[in-house]
């Protein structure tokens, strides 16, 4: 199996923009990750990770000493010229279109979700054929404990809603809508006979709901 798990409460007040900003993580950083742990096997002897720190701190203090493969590919969405301010203080017409359609406009300097995406889903098969067959090429056995089939990855909101997406065959545009994901959950993910199913083991809803977008794309 497959454990996608998104990274814990990042250090960042609620309303900013931020997407491959290298944000440390809250004091809270501990507890997220001990309720994280309870909901995984001891059998995963390999982990990919985005390189940001909110991901890198936590497959560190998840798996410590199992081999850790960063994947720049896993990185949250690029924001460009948004990053670090605040989504109410957008230009109306740079954020308008785009929220109109996220999937294939780009933000101004950074990604479109389609950019994403694209990036994601090549890292993903990587990460998909080594879950297959983990004893196969000196590629795939580099560092992994033998006889295992469990993988870990830490990655993003946006990066693990795009690999639900492909699963699933849900279109992007859908997949906020679709899959709401909250700071550390964990979603177990397999594949058999080509067909892949999931089921989220933990998923638990903050007392603050997260902010994306401008506070008037709510109302």
């Amino acid at each position: 199996m497959i454990y996608l798990i998104r990274h814990t409460t990042p250090a960042i007040a609620r309303g900013i923009c931020y997407g491959q900003t290298d944000l440390d993580v809250t004091e809270s950083f501990a507890s997220e990750a001990a309720m994280i742990r309870q909901h995984l096997p001891r059998s995963i002897g390999l982990v990919y990770s985005s390189p940001l720190k909110r991901c890198t701190l936590l497959a560190g203090e998840l798996f410590p000493g199992k081999p850790l493969r960063l994947a720049p590919e896993l990185m949250e969405i690029h924001c460009g010229d948004w990053e670090m301010r605040a989504w109410d203080d957008l230009p109306p017409e740079e954020v308008n279109p785009w929220m109109a359609d996220f999937v294939q406009i780009r933000i101004p300097g950074g990604e479109s979700y389609i950019d994403l995406h694209k990036r994601v889903t090549g890292c993903w098969e990587g990460i998909r054929r080594v879950a297959a067959h983990p004893g196969e090429g000196s590629a795939t056995q580099t560092n992994m404990e033998p006889a295992t089939r469990d993988i870990a990855v830490i990655a993003h909101g946006g990066v693990i809603r795009s690999i639900l997406s492909g699963i699933t065959g849900t279109a992007l545009i859908d997949s906020f809508k679709t899959f709401s994901l909250h700071y550390g959950c964990v979603i177990g993910v397999v594949e058999s006979a080509g067909q892949w199913q999931y089921e989220v083991l933990l998923n638990q809803v903050p007392a603050e709901k997260e902010q994306h977008k401008p506070k008037a794309f709510y109302q």
